[in-house]
């Protein structure tokens, strides 16, 4: 069924209109300077869709939560933990259900963190429920940053691949990517790339200028067009739009946002007793709470804990001679007790799926306990300690070339992904049967075996292990570099329990 719905007026005063069905195929790229109208041409996206498609958007800053009191959208505040927000998400796309999540109020690290669970969990939802899905993310550049700011490296790279995901691989499984950027050259070029339908609107600077008209197909002598646009005004291009770049002013909306930009008015006239109005207190001034300062973000957990559990420094003043010193921890009594302590945390069945950063939380504070002198690891040095735990070797294979080879061709993949690697790894070098997808997905911290499956493709992208199958169409794995590989193995097996668990 083709859908098309009025956006406006385009040049020459006909219709302006947008293909649903197309959209849903080829996604869309919004952008344009503060005051340009983009949350507008946004709500009147959504208004006129609204009867045809199922809807989410990421609202940052609460705009768009009105659309609930005429269209029916469920307000999702992302102020959730990450099991409310995977399950609220799901839930969404079973029933189709259009929402908001809101993001307001929130810091930035946690609007990237909120965003990319729920975006994970839309992204990961089962087969049956793949209906199509309008994804309206307002404000793109903040989830999918061109270069890392001032949040931290693992909120960024969540929120980024959330949202490569989305514009991406999204398509398949029917979420259609929309996404609203005040300044094309603060978003990730792989996220802008996806998109082949675009609105530009009013641009300043010469870098954004000369994006947009690369983008447009336009003569860079052209892009100057862009900073004569009125508010409102776009150029639209793509198979939902137009062939050729189509000049178009965005129509009325029915909804509108809680907050709008201030609006001039009149001075009032000054009274005569203006000093004494001014410098003489009110009574019921003295009766008030003072004004809440802003006061700086907090630090993360993570950081506290490690500056807490560095070797406190030297006292200035000497220690008397009658009172006992600290003995000093050998390198192997250290060791011995990071060894008990990563045995502890790992030795939970549930540890396996919690993240690493709540588990180096755990280690800290366990460290803090056990007196564990001298500088604590950092995250990345506990992921790569973790990983190779979590594969199990024994003390012939660690000793060998083969598996010194494998963990210098680790560092190809990011972090968070080498306990996978290293478990087939140690597969391969033994010769044992190739890992089933269940317990892939254990050892990346996760029950999804569709995730874990991604993984292995990821790997292959990566050049790092090649996957093919025997006559029976059992799983092997191989990796050309270190000459090893696995045996066959049934990939649909069932999970064995967690040795570390068992001991």
């Amino acid at each position: 069924m083709q859908v098309g719905i009025d956006m406006g007026v385009a040049s020459g005063g006909s219709a302006a209109r947008l293909d649903i069905e197309e959209l849903l195929a080829t996604r869309l790229l919004v952008q344009g300077n503060s005051g340009s109208g983009k949350s507008h041409l946004l709500r009147r996206l959504l208004e006129q869709s609204a009867q045809w498609v199922q809807q989410v958007v990421i609202d940052p800053e609460g705009d768009f939560v009105t659309l609930s009191d005429k269209f029916g959208h469920v307000v999702v505040d992302g102020e959730r933990s990450e099991a409310e927000l995977v399950g609220i998400a799901t839930r969404i796309r079973q029933h189709r259900v259009s929402c908001v999540l809101t993001l307001e109020g929130l810091e930035i690290d946690q609007q990237m963190r909120a965003a990319s669970i729920f975006l994970n969990a839309l992204f990961d939802a089962d087969r049956d429920f793949w209906f199509p899905v309008l994804v309206v993310v307002d404000e793109a550049q903040m989830f999918a940053p061109a270069a890392a700011g001032e949040v931290s490296d693992d909120a960024r790279k969540m929120s980024l691949g959330a949202m490569t995901n989305l514009m991406c691989r999204g398509r398949k499984r029917g979420l259609a990517g929309v996404i609203a950027t005040q300044r094309l050259a603060k978003l990730a070029k792989n996220v802008a790339a996806e998109a082949s339908n675009f609105l530009m609107g009013r641009t300043f600077l010469d870098i954004d200028m000369a994006r947009a008209a690369d983008l447009l197909g336009m003569d860079r002598r052209q892009a100057e067009m862009f900073r004569d646009l009125k508010r409102g005004n776009f150029v639209a291009l793509g198979p939902a739009l137009s062939r050729r770049p189509l000049p178009i002013v965005i129509g009325a909306v029915e909804t509108s946002a809680r907050s709008s930009s201030p609006k001039l008015m009149p001075m009032p006239e000054a009274p005569a007793d203006v000093e004494d109005l001014i410098f003489t207190p009110d009574p019921e001034e003295f009766n008030r709470p003072p004004p809440r300062r802003a006061t700086p973000a907090p630090r993360p957990t993570t950081d506290i804990l490690a500056e807490l559990s560095r070797t406190p420094p030297a006292l200035a003043t000497p220690v008397q001679d009658n009172k006992p010193s600290a003995p000093d921890m050998s390198e192997e009594e250290r060791e011995e007790r990071i060894t008990a302590v990563l045995s502890e945390i790992l030795g939970d069945p549930e540890s396996a799926f919690r993240t690493d950063s709540v588990l180096y939380q755990d280690f800290l504070v366990r460290a803090r306990m056990r007196r564990i002198v001298g500088s604590p690891m950092t995250l990345q040095q506990f992921r790569r300690r973790v990983a190779v735990i979590r594969a199990d070797i024994d003390e012939e294979t660690a000793a060998s070339e083969q598996w010194r080879q494998a963990l210098d061709l680790s560092d190809r993949v990011s972090d968070d992904l080498q306990g996978v690697f290293l478990v087939l790894a140690k597969s391969a070098i033994k010769a044992e049967p190739c890992p089933s997808d269940a317990r892939l997905a254990r050892a990346y911290g996760t029950h999804s075996a569709r995730r874990a499956r991604r993984l292995l493709g990821y790997f292959e992208e990566q050049g790092v292990i090649v996957v093919h199958t025997d006559f029976s169409g059992k799983r092997i794995v191989a990796f050309p570099e270190i000459g090893a590989e696995t045996a066959p193995g049934d990939a649909n097996a069932p999970d064995g329990e967690n040795p570390l668990a068992a001991e």
